[in-house]
């Protein structure tokens, strides 16, 4: 099979579930002005944020080899990014959070494949690689930080979505498709919007993805770092947006000491944002994602974790105290007195793990219709089962070949003949098989003995729960890739004739080739066939005032009538200044 992106040292640890959300960099349907419209961007961003910018930005740029002046290719980042522990792969616009929290954790960059346009030049609500190559990657350089990166990925893929989630998810990546899209209606993108307004308002209690997508926004994209009265740019979704990262410094933006109740901060993606919240420096972040990541269910176990789970309707994983794992989309938790967990049931493909590795002869092949066990310990016998020595065991009659009965102190109970156990290797007891067996629970049968073996799973409590299964091998299929594309745009006839003039004044700019005559050619049709384009135009007087021709008071001329169009006032004012510089 043939390997779609590249494999290097970082790359080559990714498992294979995550290997059908990388794309092929589309390089080639970069338009020539989607090129003029990167190195527009950057030549702002490098002169302002200079000033503005974290000092760690400025040094990234040079360690990872973004240029002012091309789109980077994804193998070259690649190969400087290898240096500092990363990578970077190419991905369709917006993947799932809990795919993308897990690139993170393997030191993984994923990167928006498309381009904005020259109408969204300032901010665009999709990712692309303006944001992720010249926003996240240079920060990356800073080690404090990369390391916050990869511990916030390790701990948000563990984060237990809630059933809504997934739809805000799909909602958010089509309106942002669409608006990046200069096809699409008027009416279409209200539509849109208005779906993502009603879920954000009807969202209900905030699930665990939505509180640590809330600390990754305040934090990864939108992050101040220093005093709340002089903070410094950190966040590479105002690092990339040469409109936002100059209304963010404004006195209009409220700036919070960053803290633990960011993560109920909810955002709107289509909006600037009216306050931002400043983190003293990059050690704080992890102390507070630290703080965070003691409030779930990944951390806190019992009753609460499986019920996040249950109410998740997601593949998620239970860890009892012996260590073994149950991975399976979970249905059910009977609870008893000071709300201990008694029973847990999936529905479904289950595996069954230890220490991330999934136990021989217990994955869903063998617990494809679901699976239940009892959690906690024998009624009357103060030492639980997995603490139980052999001699403990033939004592209470738990061996091989012996009828027995198991009452929990929960009220199940467990009639059967143990034919075999699991054990880790240690020699704790993970599992002991039941044959001709029963379970109930009051007056509720919860297996019986025509469904085959039972398989009981050993654990006094659940000390874990978290999204996703222990073992990535052991679920077919895993990750969902969204089937909302992204539209190709079409150029017609006249886009194209544009884009050669565009590919014309950069080769004559890269090979220093230009003259005074080829500028004024360029120049006639770009006034009578293209008389909006503001931004060639400033490429013109680039090369025009360098080169001292005359024409360069035409263009100008010309460039002062198009900043009475409000859209491009400060866009051209800002490109001026760059020129003369």
């Amino acid at each position: 099979m043939n390997q779609h992106f590249e494999l290097n040292e970082v790359t080559k640890k990714l498992p294979k579930h995550l290997h059908k959300f990388v794309v092929k960099q589309p390089y080639e349907e970069y338009t020539p002005q989607n090129q003029a419209v990167w190195r527009y961007v950057m030549r702002m961003n490098v002169d302002y944020l200079s000033k503005v910018a974290h000092k760690s930005y400025m040094k990234g740029l040079d360690l990872t080899g973004i240029s002012v002046d091309n789109i980077p290719h994804m193998e070259g980042m690649n190969r400087i990014l290898k240096e500092i522990g990363w990578a970077a792969v190419s991905v369709d616009g917006f993947i799932p959070p809990n795919a993308f929290m897990e690139f993170q954790a393997y030191n993984v960059l994923v990167i928006a494949s498309d381009m904005r346009t020259i109408n969204h030049i300032e901010y665009t609500p999709a990712p692309d690689i303006i944001h992720e190559a010249a926003g996240h990657a240079p920060i990356i350089s800073n080690p404090e930080y990369a390391e916050y990166l990869r511990r916030f990925g390790e701990i948000g893929s563990k984060a237990i979505s809630s059933s809504k989630d997934y739809e805000m998810y799909e909602a958010i990546r089509l309106l942002s498709i669409l608006k990046e899209d200069p096809n699409s209606s008027d009416k279409i993108i209200k539509e849109a919007q208005e779906k993502v307004e009603y879920l954000q308002d009807n969202m209900g209690e905030l699930s665990e993805m939505a509180q640590i997508r809330n600390l990754h926004w305040w934090t990864v994209e939108y992050g101040l770092i220093g005093s709340l009265e002089h903070p410094k740019i950190y966040g590479a979704g105002l690092l990339s947006s040469i409109g936002e990262s100059s209304w963010c410094m404004r006195d209009e933006v409220k700036k919070v000491p960053y803290s633990i109740e960011a993560a109920n901060v909810n955002f709107d993606i289509t909006k600037p944002q009216p306050q931002l919240f400043v983190t003293p420096d990059f050690a704080y972040l992890s102390l507070v994602l630290n703080e965070f990541g003691n409030t779930m269910a990944l951390r806190t176990g019992g009753l609460k974790s499986v019920q996040k789970l249950i109410d998740s309707e997601n593949l998620g994983t239970v860890e009892l105290t012996t260590g073994i794992q149950i991975s399976g989309v979970f249905s059910r938790v009977i609870h008893y007195k000071n709300n201990k967990v008694a029973y847990i049931q999936t529905i479904g493909e289950t595996a069954l793990s230890n220490r991330d590795k999934e136990l021989i002869g217990h994955g869903i092949k063998s617990h494809a219709s679901g699976f239940g066990s009892p959690v906690g310990k024998l009624k009357g016998i103060n030492l639980p089962i997995e603490d139980m020595s052999p001699r403990d065991l033939k004592a209470y009659k738990i061996y091989e070949g012996e009828f027995m009965t198991l009452e929990f102190e929960s009220g199940v109970i467990i009639k059967g003949k143990a034919i075999t156990g699991t054990r880790d290797l240690m020699g704790k007891i993970l599992i002991i098989s039941l044959d001709d067996c029963t379970v109930t629970y009051k007056d509720e049968v919860l297996f019986k003995p025509e469904w085959g073996i039972y398989d009981m799973a050993i654990g006094k409590e659940v000390v874990s729960a978290y999204s996703g299964p222990a073992d990535v091998d052991s679920f077919l299929g895993l990750g969902k890739v969204s089937e909302t594309k992204a539209s190709k745009i079409k150029y017609s006839d006249k886009d194209q004739e544009l884009y050669k003039l565009y590919t014309d004044v950069r080769l004559m700019r890269e090979e220093k080739s230009s003259t005074s005559k080829k500028l004024e050619e360029i120049f006639i049709q770009l006034k009578s066939k293209f008389p909006e384009d503001w931004l060639l135009s400033l490429e013109l007087y680039e090369l025009a005032l360098q080169n001292n021709y005359v024409i360069k008071e035409e263009i100008l001329e010309r460039l002062l009538v198009l900043k009475n169009n409000k859209s491009y006032t400060k866009l051209i004012e800002n490109g001026l200044v760059l020129c003369k510089n």
